[in-house]
This record gives C-alpha cells, sequence and structure tokens, in this order.
C-alpha cells in the first residue's frame, strides 16, 4: 500500500499530532503501561504509536481506560470475531483508517470472513452473513449513522445474549468510537507496515 505523505504537523516518531510519551516523565503506573505498550507481546495491536501512547499524555486518564479496553477486548467473554465485527464496524462508521488498519488483519486472524469485512468495509447489505455478524452491523450502522437504534435493531442484536455479554459489547463499540475520535483529533498517521489497506 502506497503511503501518502505526512502532514506537517505529525511527528515523525509517534506518526501522530503529539510526541511519544516520554517513559521519564510518567509515575510508576505510566511507566508500567509505557512498558506494556512498548512491548510487542504486550497485548496492543498498535503499541505507542497508537491510542495508547496518545492516552499516556494524560496519565491520569489512561489509567481509568486502559483496564476498561482490557477488560472489553480480552476478558468479557466476547466471542472473538464478534468483537471485531463490532470494532471494524465503530472503525467504518468513523472513517477511521488507523483503526481499521489495526483490526482488519486482527479479524481474518480470529476468523471473521472476508464476506462480512467486504459488507462492513463497502456499507454492503448484510442479508446472506451470518446471524450475529448481521446483526452487530445493523445495530452500529444506526448507532453511529442514525444515532438512534430500532426496537426491530435492538431486538435481532439482544436476541439470545445475556443481557451482561450486550451491555459489553454496546460498551466496546462505545470505547472504540472513543478511541477513533482520539486518532482522528490527532492525525494518527498508517504505519508504514500496515497490511489492510483502509476503505476511504
Amino acid at each position: 500500500m502506497k503511503q501518502a505523505p505526512c502532514p506537517p504537523d505529525i511527528d515523525p516518531q509517534s506518526g501522530n499530532r503529539l510526541p511519544l510519551p516520554a517513559r521519564d516523565g510518567l509515575d510508576d503506573a505510566g511507566q508500567r503501561v509505557y512498558d506494556q505498550l512498548a512491548d510487542p507481546g504486550g497485548g496492543s495491536l498498535a503499541g505507542l504509536r497508537g491510542p495508547g501512547g496518545i492516552r499516556l499524555h494524560s496519565p491520569a486518564l489512561s489509567a481509568c481506560l486502559r483496564p476498561a479496553n482490557l477488560y472489553l477486548r480480552d476478558r468479557a467473554g466476547i466471542d472473538p470475531r464478534w468483537r471485531e465485527v463490532a470494532i471494524l464496524t465503530t472503525a467504518r462508521e468513523h472513517d477511521c483508517r488507523f483503526e481499521w488498519a489495526a483490526h482488519e488483519p486482527e479479524a481474518r486472524r480470529v476468523g471473521v470472513s472476508d464476506d462480512v469485512i467486504e459488507a462492513i468495509r463497502t456499507r454492503g447489505p448484510v442479508d446472506g452473513l451470518d446471524d450475529r455478524s448481521a446483526a452487530i452491523i445493523a445495530f452500529g450502522r444506526e448507532l453511529f449513522g442514525r444515532r438512534q437504534v430500532s426496537p426491530e435493531t435492538y431486538r435481532r442484536l439482544a436476541d439470545g445474549l445475556e443481557q451482561r455479554l450486550l451491555v459489553d459489547l454496546v460498551h466496546l463499540m462505545g470505547m472504540y468510537a472513543m478511541t477513533a475520535a482520539t486518532l482522528i483529533a490527532f492525525d494518527a498517521q498508517l504505519p508504514a507496515d500496515a497490511e489492510a489497506d483502509p476503505p476511504s
């Protein structure tokens, strides 16, 4: 994928409008988060060049949000395929290229089908997709596109889901909407080695 030239206000190390956070300027908790983000096996798809690095400029915010993000992604018991469908839908509905580029390869890795990914990418019809993916996509399109959810769309998503899981899935989408806003505001650039070609 060919990279466009970076805008002049982009820091070359961080790839966004802020510099990379300085580890020495962080308290012990902040340094632990820094080390987790800097570690390729630390659980972050984007490391310090992603939203986690941006949030470390506000250590108290990072201390609140990182545990919630890790819970929703890894500990809530959301099927990894549903998780990635929800995140890709959120990324697409916000046209957040960085979020899409980080999560399309992860979606493929956990078994999200090409048909589901392409329906999200192109905002195509969800007919013929598996029921749960179709329900998540339709819900996300209404939630973020129309800013309301019809009773039918809500029922379609809620059908067969434990209420706690439903609440966690909606909060996962909200967390990634907030992440999209962060990435867009600070104009996070795609990494040079991005595997995915995000939709425009």
